[in-house]
């Protein structure tokens, strides 16, 4: 009789945990199978961005890639076609990469202040890395020693020539040869003396900082 007993309080407690799942489904089961969703909706959109990512970015490198190739061979009008549709439509860093590979090949068909200007533009976009913002001024600074005045080049270079910036050297070297270009041979030689007294300051561009001071003391015009 016990054993009976046991079995059909078993079957009782079976059928009530039966009723409690149909109860609890009833009740939640759309809630549930919402969420099943979402996750799995999650997962396929986690793995479909990396997807377009790593093949947006790769189309980009390659149309970047082909940019510089069509520029080696000379075929500087194609170029600057493709870096345009690149700069409209690349991904990640590439259409910056292209405005400032585009403004090198202006320099080189001899629109120096387009150049200037498209350099001047990426410098002041503040939601790019500050890195290439920097980069982009330091070029420009040293195309405005040919083309601008000491007060032109200050303005983009001084900022970049301070203690543990890591343009400081280039910085201090465009200061240094537009104050020599503008005959101020005083602000010159304490740019260029800067450099040589930097001890992280780049060899070859140390030596060319020294040749100049020798140069600044042989003419005696310093101070």
């Amino acid at each position: 009789m016990a054993n009976q007993d046991e079995s059909f309080i078993r079957e009782v407690n079976e059928e009530l945990r039966s009723e409690q799942v149909k109860a609890v489904w009833t009740r939640f089961g759309s809630v549930i199978i919402g969420i099943a969703i979402l996750i799995v909706a999650g997962t396929i959109g986690k793995v479909g961005y990396e997807y377009w990512h790593e093949t947006s970015a790769s189309q980009s490198g390659d149309e970047f890639l082909a940019a510089l190739t069509l520029s080696r061979e000379n075929k500087t009008d194609e170029a600057l076609t493709a870096l345009a549709t690149l700069e409209k439509d690349g991904y990640g860093a590439y259409p910056v990469l292209a405005k400032m590979r585009a403004a090198t090949l202006q320099v080189q068909k001899g629109d120096t202040p387009g150049a200037i200007t498209a350099f001047s533009d990426i410098a002041k976009d503040a939601s790019l890395p500050q890195a290439m913002r920097d980069a982009a001024r330091m070029r420009g600074a040293y195309l405005l020693v040919d083309t601008g005045t000491y007060e032109q080049v200050s303005a983009e270079a001084e900022q970049l020539a301070v203690p543990g910036n890591g343009l400081r050297h280039s910085a201090r070297e465009a200061l240094g040869l537009a104050a020599y270009k503008a005959g101020d041979m005083a602000k010159a030689k304490t740019w260029f003396q800067q450099i040589t007294d930097d001890a992280e300051t780049p060899r070859n561009l140390a030596n060319r900082a020294q040749m100049l001071l020798d140069l600044i003391a042989a003419s005696g015009k310093a101070s």
